[in-house]
């Protein structure tokens, strides 16, 4: 019954777009501006539908299955609540300071309704907490500055969510997050037509937020079993690209709760790349680090851990660099 969950969330998510999308053409176009990669006013909001989908079917299923939810219900109500904070910056912007405060808020419930242990013993529980409520929002905004390209997310959560289910089965994460992962990767999927290049339509904050937390929730449950090397790998490109943006914008003094497009796949697509090229490197990418991820289950050695880690670090930042180059400098390199 449990695989049920990647069709069903596929076709709910694709049937609620359909139904919804008259609605968001009407009162939710997102409309070009600094930030953005689109130069035409295209509807947000099937953020709802991906959202809405994956926790309906997860939920449906493990209570049918009679399998126990664990934390799933405070977590749903969580990105939910950072659904409605969404929805309502996509229609009308909110102060920096008021949206942050709603984020952590959300972020801090779900890490108190996690119960295992990601650092050392030695470490303080109430330290550990506050560091993984601040890595959290951290988390949840990149996920939100990363959607920013047709597909980008698509090919980001996909391979994410599918990993996190195959690996949190082999790790012995809860079946509620198994379930969840299965639903968000077959919600994504229903998403993935109205969202290729050229995009009918964004996921909006209403979405990326919501599955910035769920992802982030599933993650650290990975990491909670001892899997934390791959819960590193598995949104490692993500963490980097945004990470190393932040840094490279606070070195220049700039104001980073202000729109740019200084991201590593921004940057590729004005140095040539099309927005399905960039898709198509992270895709491809991500699937490398799940497999890095994976080879950390299979042989949970410290150096195993460590060699996974920096070949996965390695592989990110050639693709960085890639990013960064136009596409007429790397023809030119390759025909030398």
């Amino acid at each position: 019954m449990l695989f049920l969950a990647l069709p069903v969330s596929a076709l709910l998510s694709a049937l609620l777009i359909v139904t919804l999308r008259p609605l968001l053409v009407r009162y939710a176009l997102a409309r070009p501006n600094a930030r953005s990669s689109h130069r035409t006013p295209t509807p947000q909001g099937g953020g709802i539908a991906v959202v809405g989908a994956s926790l309906l079917v997860a939920g449906t299923i493990l209570l049918a299955a009679g399998m126990p939810g664990g934390a799933l219900p405070l977590v749903a109500v969580a990105a939910l609540a950072l659904a409605a904070v969404g929805a309502v910056d996509d229609i009308r912007p909110l102060p920096a300071g008021p949206r942050l405060l709603l984020q952590a808020a959300a972020v801090a419930a779900v890490v108190w309704a996690s119960d295992g242990r990601v650092l050392p013993e030695a470490v303080p529980l109430g330290l550990e907490r506050a560091l993984l409520v601040l890595g959290g929002v951290w988390f949840v905004n990149l996920v939100n500055f990363m959607d920013g390209l047709d597909w980008i997310t698509v090919a980001e959560m996909v391979p994410v969510t599918a990993a996190i289910t195959v690996l949190g089965a082999m790790a012995g994460a809860p079946m509620a997050v198994v379930c969840l992962a299965l639903a968000l990767c077959g919600a994504c999927l229903g998403f993935a037509p109205f969202n290729k290049p050229v995009a009918r339509l964004f996921l909006g904050d209403v979405g990326s937020l919501p599955i910035g937390l769920l992802v982030g929730w599933m993650l650290l449950e990975l990491a909670t079993t001892g899997a934390i090397a791959a819960a590193l790998l598995l949104p490692l490109y993500y963490l980097m690209d945004a990470t190393i943006t932040l840094l490279r914008r606070l070195a220049r003094a700039e104001k980073v709760w202000e729109a740019h497009r200084s991201h590593f796949y921004q940057k590729a697509t004005d140095n040539g790349f099309s927005a399905l090229s960039v898709s198509a490197h992270v895709l491809g990418l991500n699937i490398a680090l799940a497999g890095l991820a994976a080879v950390t289950l299979f042989w949970p050695s410290g150096v195993v851990q460590i060699a996974a880690l920096a070949l996965g670090l390695v592989l990110v930042g050639l693709v960085l660099r890639r990013f960064s180059r136009s596409r007429s400098t790397l023809s030119l390199e390759v025909s030398r």
